[in-house]
């Protein structure tokens, strides 16, 4: 199934409130590789942005007010996520908004479960990593998945990081070169060991010199000296032996 992975920011909170979607960003996935197409667009909300929202992702509303509105992005939106499994972090929460902008349109624009399968990237990791913290942030150090460039929340930034965090936690991308996929194609020779091919040149073979060994064996006595013969010349007497 092709999947997109789904993150939005929002005026505030709680869309019960009157709150706004105000950016989406998807990112896509296609046999478990993330492709080129992407969805992203920021939306005017016709409403403030509350100050603790504007902390996290620092769109205010006059940097918005110039953006479409909901309502002109909904048909490439849906489009977009149309027949897909969608991956959210805290599916709830995004999931919940954009019912809620669905419903401003009309009834009869259903909602996002009528349109896609949705998986809860935060359940999932919670499941695998019970106990722990599972924020974006955390799961990025736990899967060495490079943030510095998160300084702020932003809804295609947080997707593509989700997008590497979710195959990581899946299992990590497959089929990443001709070679795998043609010997997990064969199953059982997936742990087969490789034999080096017969017509390879030999390696070449320097052995010690004379004065080399002596060297060796003058170093060797100076160790004996003091106690127990070295080890080097204990396992030596052994193989001869």
């Amino acid at each position: 199934m092709r999947q997109v992975v789904l993150d939005t920011e929002t005026t505030g909170l709680e869309p019960e409130l009157g709150h706004r979607v105000i950016e989406i960003g998807c990112v896509e996935i296609v046999g478990r590789r993330i492709t080129e197409r992407k969805f992203h667009t920021y939306i005017n909300p016709e409403r403030d942005v509350d100050e603790g929202a504007v902390e996290v992702h620092g769109l205010t509303r006059e940097r918005l007010e110039t953006e479409p509105r909901f309502a002109d992005v909904f048909g490439a939106f849906v489009d977009f996520v149309r027949g897909a499994e969608v991956i959210i972090h805290n599916a709830p929460f995004d999931v919940g908004f954009l019912d809620h902008e669905f419903s401003l349109l009309g009834n009869t624009h259903g909602a996002m479960a009528d349109l896609c399968q949705i998986t809860d990237s935060l359940t999932l990791a919670r499941h695998r990593h019970p106990g722990q913290r599972n924020s974006l942030d955390a799961l990025c150090r736990r899967y060495s998945i490079d943030n510095s460039q998160r300084e702020l929340h932003g809804a295609l930034l947080d997707a593509e990081l989700l997008a590497e965090v979710y195959l990581a936690m899946t299992g990590g991308q497959t089929a990443l070169s001709l070679e795998s996929e043609s010997v997990t194609a064969r199953g059982s020779e997936s742990s087969a060991v490789r034999r080096v091919p017969s017509d390879r040149p030999r390696l070449r073979v320097i052995r010690a010199s004379a004065e080399e060994r002596a060297r060796h064996d003058a170093v060797l006595d100076a160790m004996e000296q003091g106690g127990a013969p070295p080890l080097w010349r204990r396992s030596s007497d052994h193989a001869d032996g």
